[in-house]
């Protein structure tokens, strides 16, 4: 009688479940839902709305839409009976493998890397030296290649850089 004259309804009978059949137990505040599957069920409600409105954005040409609301939309999957499919064709300067140089096609050609000293096949645990070459774990050393690079000048010249001449001024006698 008492929920009548405020107008609440009465408390469930028994803990409800999850409508997802998740094993939780859910409340009529999160539409009979765990706070997990609720949750999940908003964020999928709102990118839907996101890439609904960013796929329209990009369909019809205009760029008012923000550019993260975009990005965000990019890394979605969108259903696609929602979505109108249309044929998008690149211009002939995007093709792929035209921005190869001459400098790519000689390093595909080029092979196993090797050592400079034994030729032996380093792969990717090579050393590069300073003097340019690559080297095997046991010659890596500058003093076991004979490496011309010259690391004493290289050290005065840091050090010169790092550390600039500062001279003060004279001090006046009394």
């Amino acid at each position: 009688m008492e929920h009548d004259e405020t107008g609440c309804q009465p408390p469930p009978e028994g803990p409800i479940l999850c409508i997802n059949n998740c094993g939780f137990f859910g409340s009529a505040a999160t539409m009979n839902m765990c706070s997990k599957c609720h949750k999940d069920s908003i964020l999928k409600q709102e990118q839907a709305k996101l890439a609904a409105t960013s796929i329209e954005n990009i369909v019809n040409g205009s760029s008012s839409g923000n550019i993260k609301e975009l990005a965000i939309a990019g890394n979605l999957d969108v259903p696609v009976d929602s979505v109108e499919q249309k044929a998008i064709s690149l211009p002939p300067t995007l093709a792929f493998g035209s921005g190869e140089t001459d400098e790519a096609k000689e390093k595909e050609k080029e092979g196993p890397s090797r050592c400079t000293t034994c030729k032996k096949r380093v792969g990717l645990t090579g050393f590069k030296c300073r003097c340019g070459n690559l080297f095997c774990g046991s010659h890596r050393y500058s003093d076991k290649h004979d490496c011309p690079f010259d690391y004493r000048t290289a050290a005065r010249d840091a050090i010169a850089r790092a550390n600039p001449v500062v001279k003060a001024e004279k001090l006046d006698k009394i």
